[in-house]
């Protein structure tokens, strides 16, 4: 076996929230022949499978039993399309902010506004990553992957993928049974700066760069969110919720500065941070957890608390918005095992 067993491993330092959390076994494949051969090795010993890049949208529990595989296969290349099209191969094991940045510098165009959201590439699709007007599925060609039970590979297209917002097939049907290892992302040499959200189109002035983009949107970022490296976090906790036009428009009638995103489909997206926020929850703290004090989107981890203790935590803000605007909160981030 060239692949390193761990056993008894200590995965806090594996998930952005720093939840203490040990893995019986774990394996890191570094190329897809390892790969095969860690997914063999569980076959034959009948040990379930989970598993794990970066941890930035995982909610890890204090024992994952079997194995856990952390695919660490990093390389990424380009290659020229038609026009002024480029293709961007990058394996499941690029960090995803890196990579962005590096096409940026690159003068190449289409993910800059996903700079700085944390995790891997092989966890992108997962939730369709999106921020400041763009998602993945929309600069998607191809999604590599390797179902867990017979190791067959496999390549999705972004219609196979049932994308929604932040939502796809890997959460769904495929959820548990697939590892994704590469993506083809689709990107462009043509300018097409994206700055209608917030204050983009401020911080970068006329003709930006796809970089200065990118640099504008870590600033907006860095701004508002914590850096899990300095406090523990998941990023957004909860999904912006989707209601039916009439509920809007009844609760605009109460709260006339509420933010509001109409949609295509008659829908209306509402901010679940202003939600919360005005429940008088932003900055609070019980224990472990607590809301954040600049983004009441994000909860935060202080050290010492558990997978079931964010759970409590988060079910009582949920509670607080149902309770007050009868909206139901639903958590991003994913619950391991």
């Amino acid at each position: 076996m060239s692949l390193r067993l761990y056993r008894d491993h200590d995965l806090t330092g594996a998930n952005t929230l720093g939840l203490p959390c040990r893995a019986e076994r774990c394996l890191a494949p570094a190329t897809p022949a390892e790969l095969s051969e860690a997914l063999a090795m569980a076959r034959e010993a009948g040990w379930p499978i989970q598993v794990l890049g970066g941890g930035s949208n995982l909610i890890l529990p204090a024992e994952l039993p079997g194995l856990v595989i952390r695919p660490v296969m990093n390389e990424w290349w380009l290659e020229e399309g038609a026009g002024d099209s480029v293709r961007v191969h990058a394996e499941a094991g690029v960090v995803w902010h890196e990579l962005v940045m590096a096409l940026a510098a690159r003068g190449l165009w289409g993910l800059e506004n996903l700079a700085l959201i944390p995790g891997h590439c092989g966890a992108a699709p997962i939730q369709n990553i999106g921020a400041y007007g763009v998602e993945l599925a929309a600069h998607l060609e191809a999604v590599h992957l390797v179902h867990l039970d017979d190791g067959r590979a496999a390549v999705l297209g972004p219609e196979d993928c049932a994308f929604g917002y932040r939502d796809s097939i890997f959460k769904h049907a495929l959820a548990g049974r697939v590892v994704i290892t590469r993506l083809v992302l689709r990107v462009s040499r043509r300018a097409a700066p994206r700055l209608a959200y917030g204050d983009l189109a401020t911080r970068v002035g006329e003709a930006p760069s796809p970089l200065a983009v990118a640099e504008a949107v870590c600033a907006v970022r860095r701004e508002k969110l914590p850096d899990p490296a300095v406090l523990g976090n998941a990023g957004s906790f909860f999904k912006n919720p989707v209601i039916p036009a009439a509920q809007a428009e009844a609760l605009l009638r109460e709260h006339p500065q509420m933010p509001h995103f109409p949609l295509a489909d008659g829908r209306v997206k509402l901010a679940a941070g202003w939600l919360i926020d005005r429940c008088g929850l932003k900055g609070w703290r019980d224990g472990p957890f607590a809301v954040h004090d600049r983004q009441a989107l994000v909860l935060v981890h202080h050290g010492g608390g558990s997978a079931q203790g964010l759970l409590e935590f988060a079910g009582r803000v949920a509670n607080e918005v149902q309770g007050r605007f009868d909206i139901t909160l639903e958590r991003e981030p994913r619950l391991a095992g």
